[in-house]
């Protein structure tokens, strides 16, 4: 039987560990919900030795910046497939340009996830670069419904996002594909109000005002999103790994979560 070793089973990992049981798959991991905590070095290391497989979507420590997994375990990932979850931030602010994976990195507010992005793929790893996540309760449609969605009037403001069992076909590819990163992401990048204004449409009530930044009031991580402007092409992962979204855009993944 093959085991997936999976550092932080957190929203997008439980979907893959999953994903992967029904296929026979064993999974072990680390997370609040995980079968072992990271901190129990003993069974972690043993869970690693009989896993054929390491996937790890832990970010970077939020002080050091440092990859907690590489840190501690890193000694013991002599493993023949690695995966990482990473973010299309490490593209940083393309001013609305599209990125692939020969685009640089590390220029943007994500500095800490390109080091760690770099660290991976330095090991062999397939590095999933992932855009804004939505899925079952974590969506604008969610957001619309909790009174929490915003417009916030940035012309020409545009980005990528990915549904998350598009992720999960994503990986569950890249198991037979070579080493090197991969970006999952839709077909179709547009801006957020375009999103919410689709939410609304969905769930028949009117779109919330449009607002400036400060008017918005809106938080430091969701003003670091607003000041990165790009486009994520995803070609490479179709060619290499075979991987067409299920959702290519924001309105039939949010049709399907309705």
């Amino acid at each position: 039987m093959k085991q997936m070793f999976i550092f932080g089973l957190g929203y997008t990992a439980k979907r893959i560990a999953a994903a992967l049981e029904r296929e026979g798959w064993r999974v072990v991991s680390t997370g609040r919900d995980g079968t072992v905590r990271f901190d129990e070095e003993d069974a972690v290391r043993e869970g690693l030795q009989i896993s054929s497989h390491v996937l790890s979507s832990v970010p970077p420590g939020r002080e050091s910046g440092a990859d907690p997994v590489l840190e501690t375990y890193g000694d013991a990932l002599k493993h023949g497939w690695l995966g990482y979850l990473s973010s299309t931030g490490v593209y940083g602010d393309a001013q609305g340009a599209w990125v692939d994976e020969s685009a640089p990195t590390g220029g943007g507010r994500r500095s800490a996830r390109a080091d760690c992005d770099a660290l991976w793929l330095e090991r062999g790893a397939r590095v999933f670069r992932l855009p804004g996540i939505y899925g079952p309760g974590r969506s604008a449609l969610d957001r619309v419904r909790e009174g929490k969605a915003h417009r916030i009037d940035i012309p020409g403001q545009v980005f990528s996002r990915v549904h998350v069992d598009d992720i999960v076909s994503g990986v569950l590819a890249g198991l037979d594909a070579p080493p090197g990163a991969y970006n999952l992401a839709d077909d179709l990048p547009c801006s957020q109000n375009s999103v919410i204004e689709e939410a609304c449409r969905l769930l028949r009530t009117a779109p919330p005002p449009l607002q400036s930044m400060a008017e918005a009031n809106l938080s430091l991580m969701a003003r670091g999103f607003y000041a990165e402007n790009r486009r994520v092409a995803n070609g490479k992962a179709k060619r290499v790994l075979g991987w067409e979204p299920k959702y290519p855009d924001y309105r039939s993944g949010l049709a399907a979560l309705l």
